[in-house]
């Protein structure tokens, strides 16, 4: 049995972060980095991020491909995908500890009018002003899976007023839930804050549009951590101009790197980070793929494994 590292957009630097804690859990096992695969048909597990496409249907005798990341909308988008092989993604306490220190910090950020005060100081302001208490301070979570419910549970401890909607419903604890598109706009109407943690499928492609963000209220935020694609750049730059939307915060792009022409880079309404809300720790990380191996090979159910039918 090879497990196959199949990363090939990231460094050489990758495989070594993988192989210390993947061989500390087996010392047994045969792992391998793409494209130095050896035999095709000793690959029983792949690690992936980012495979070249079509790359997938050349192992013959692959069980499982491990997702290196919460997200499998580029993963699945490949054609070629083996369709009798499962896939699941990555669910761990590193992702999701990133992914909320990620949102509470934002968050915190535009609620202590974090934009006013460094254009304050651009300008060399001394003007203090008053902000409203958490617990008047009303966020909404757009979307509840694992990564929303974390920050959502973890911003209504900070005494926010914290709302989340779904597909279905969800009970997060101190989360008001709403679900279905029938409670979207109820959702919305009552969001200053919104972070979107959607899962990127057809259905959430380009949500983020002019009829979405008129139902804020005006003045509201908008954080994106989520997938560049939600988003539908040209109606949230409209928005941020006529002032409806104060501002947003951006970490996922259509392209990436953002092309350095985009408006994004030098809008004043923007706060721009590139695709850094939470990167997948190989040492935490490590432990739920092999628990998953684990699994499979005694015949058990895969943690995580992604449904073909909804994407994710």
């Amino acid at each position: 049995m090879a497990v196959l590292l199949n990363s090939p957009n990231d460094d050489t630097g990758e495989f070594e972060a993988w192989r210390k804690p993947l061989l500390k859990l087996d010392p047994t096992m045969d792992l391998r980095v793409w494209p130095d695969t050896g035999r095709l048909e000793d690959i029983e597990y792949t690690l992936c991020w980012l495979p070249k496409p079509g790359d997938l249907k050349r192992y013959p005798n692959l069980k499982v491909i491990f997702n290196l990341g919460a997200g499998v909308d580029r993963l699945m988008a490949d054609r070629t995908l083996p369709a009798d092989v499962p896939v699941c993604r990555l669910v761990d306490e590193g992702l999701t500890a990133g992914m909320t220190e990620y949102v509470v910090w934002q968050a915190l950020y535009l609620h202590r009018s974090g934009p006013r005060l460094i254009e304050q100081q651009r300008k060399k302001l001394w003007k203090p002003f008053i902000y409203p208490v958490a617990k008047d301070r009303r966020i909404g979570m757009l979307g509840l899976g694992v990564l929303g419910g974390d920050a959502g549970e973890k911003l209504s401890y900070l005494g926010f007023d914290v709302a989340g909607w779904s597909r279905t419903p969800k009970h997060v604890e101190g989360v008001k839930s709403y679900h279905g598109p029938e409670q979207l706009g109820a959702f919305l109407a009552r969001t200053e804050i919104l972070v979107c943690l959607l899962p990127l499928t057809p259905d959430t492609t380009g949500i983020v549009d002019s009829k979405l963000l008129a139902q804020l209220p005006k003045g509201a935020t908008l954080i994106n951590p989520g997938r560049g694609a939600h988003v539908v750049d040209a109606d949230l730059i409209a928005a941020l101009d006529s002032g409806h939307i104060d501002h947003a915060v951006l970490d996922v792009f259509h392209t990436e790197p953002l092309a350095t022409d985009h408006p994004f880079w030098s809008h004043p309404r923007v706060t721009l980070t590139p695709h850094v809300a939470s990167m997948t720790q190989p040492e935490t990380a490590a432990p739920v793929i092999l628990e998953n191996m684990r699994r499979h090979k005694a015949g058990k159910p895969l943690l995580n494994e992604v449904d073909r039918k909804r994407g994710y």
